[in-house]
This record gives structure tokens, C-alpha cells and sequence, in this order.
């Protein structure tokens, strides 16, 4: 398993924090007294949902240049509409902002306001359904090197160039590959911890676009590189996320 913006948005999630705390107030103060109403003065317009707009899916899987690299395009034709970035509603019930793996479904959801969410497609390895549960974004990297662990090294041993190896009196690592879009980490990484420890669980880009949507031998949860580009653009550190196999969302 891997150690190691495109979007127009109309209103901020701080606008929106912004309308509920003068809601709040404006509470507190009619408990307090009540007070004519002021000629000519107008409502205030409820907070609207956020809206997100994708272009075309040529659009969105066209070729790129990304930290010095060139990301090819993806063949769209050739993968399930199911498993392309979309707006559906959201199936989780959770806050907004959170992540919610759906591993019986290779669907992952980031739940926006205003009850939608984005779907991403995933792809899914044995280390994918090892772990479950509730955790956070603890930090996120940009093209990470990535060390293959000890097991898949004694697998593989053409991956011995790469083992991790640590710089003698310091908390640094030496080997591993090096960033690119034949890294099996993809052009950014997600590392999910759970009480403060790290859970050895990511989600993280891919070249091999034709896995999403399916299991095969190795890996946690991977999307194509254009979407992990996506989703690592809309989510801060410390992010909620929650892994759940078996949900079904539809």
C-alpha cells in the first residue's frame, strides 16, 4: 500500500458562516425585546446552496501541466459515467465538507451545503477494505514520492531500488520513487489519521485510470489524477472523513 481549483463558486463557505452568525444574532436580540419594523427596510435573502459547475468531461480530463509534469487526457468513452466527477444529491446524511468512502460502491462523495455532494469515482486494492471508520485529513501532498512497504518489496523484488531507507541521526528518508505521473501515488496524496495516529490509509491519485471503479491487486483508494487534483483543491487539513463499506449509497 502507498506510505507516503476548475469550479465557479457563488457563495463562500465563510459567506455562509458569516449569514448563520448574524441569524443567530439577530435571534438573541428579538428574545430580548421587540422593536417596530424600520420603513423600507428589506429581508435579507436566505443563504443560497453552492453551486458547482463542471464543464464537459473533455474538460475536465483534458491533458494538463501540473507541477512541472504533463498529465495526459483520459478517454472518458471508455469508463463508466457512474465513476466521472458529478453533482448527484447527497446519499451520506453528513455535515457538509465531509469525505465519505463508499467502498461497496467505488464511489466517493464530498458533501457540499444545500443537500448535494461531488462524486468521484474510486478505485480499490486488498488495502482499500482493511481499514473503515472515522478519521481526518491530516495533511495532504502535492506529487509525493512514494515507498512501496516491506511486503511488497519481498513480493516484488524489482522494487528494492525503492525501499525507504533513514538518514542515520535525523527523522529523514532517503529512497523511494521519485515524484511523476508513473508514481504509483499519483499527482497528490491524502493521508487520513484517526486520533492522532496515522492510519497507513490514503486516498491518492493514479495514471491507471482504466482501475477506477474496480479492485485489483494493490493500493488504498485511488482516483484519476484529474480528480484528485480536484478534490485536494476543495478540502482543507483536518477534514472529516469516513470510510464505510457496505453503505450502498446509491
Amino acid at each position: 500500500m502507498p506510505i507516503e481549483p476548475s469550479t465557479s463558486l457563488l457563495i463562500s463557505r465563510r459567506g455562509l458562516l458569516g449569514a448563520a452568525a448574524a441569524g443567530a444574532t439577530s435571534l438573541a436580540l428579538s428574545a430580548c425585546a421587540s422593536a417596530p419594523r424600520v420603513a423600507g427596510f428589506v429581508e435579507p435573502a436566505p443563504p443560497q446552496p453552492e453551486i458547482v459547475e463542471f464543464g464537459s468531461h473533455a474538460m475536465m480530463y483534458a491533458p494538463i501541466e501540473d507541477g512541472g509534469f504533463e498529465l495526459p487526457g483520459v478517454p472518458t468513452t471508455k469508463i463508466d459515467p457512474q465513476f466521472l466527477r458529478q453533482v448527484v444529491p447527497d446519499p451520506t446524511g453528513e455535515a457538509p465538507g465531509t469525505i465519505v468512502v463508499d467502498t461497496s460502491s467505488h464511489h466517493l462523495y464530498l458533501v457540499r451545503e444545500g443537500g448535494q455532494a461531488i462524486r468521484y469515482g474510486v478505485g480499490l486494492g486488498r488495502e482499500g477494505f482493511e481499514w473503515s471508520g472515522r478519521g481526518v485529513i491530516q495533511w495532504k501532498q502535492a506529487w509525493p514520492r512514494w515507498f512501496p512497504p516491506e511486503e511488497m518489496i519481498a513480493r516484488q523484488p524489482n522494487l528494492e531500488p525503492y525501499r525507504a531507507r533513514q538518514i542515520p541521526g535525523k527523522n529523514e528518508w532517503e529512497g523511494g520513487m521519485p515524484a511523476g505521473p508513473q508514481n504509483p501515488l499519483g499527482a497528490r496524496a491524502l493521508y487520513i489519521f484517526q486520533n492522532g495516529e496515522d492510519t497507513l490509509y490514503r486516498l491518492h491519485g493514479s495514471p491507471e485510470w482504466w482501475s477506477i471503479g474496480k479492485s485489483v491487486s494493490s493500493g488504498c483508494v485511488r482516483l484519476i489524477n484529474q480528480d484528485i487534483i480536484d478534490l485536494y483543491d476543495r478540502v482543507p487539513d483536518q477534514t472529516p472523513i469516513m470510510v464505510t463499506a457496505g453503505a450502498g449509497y446509491a
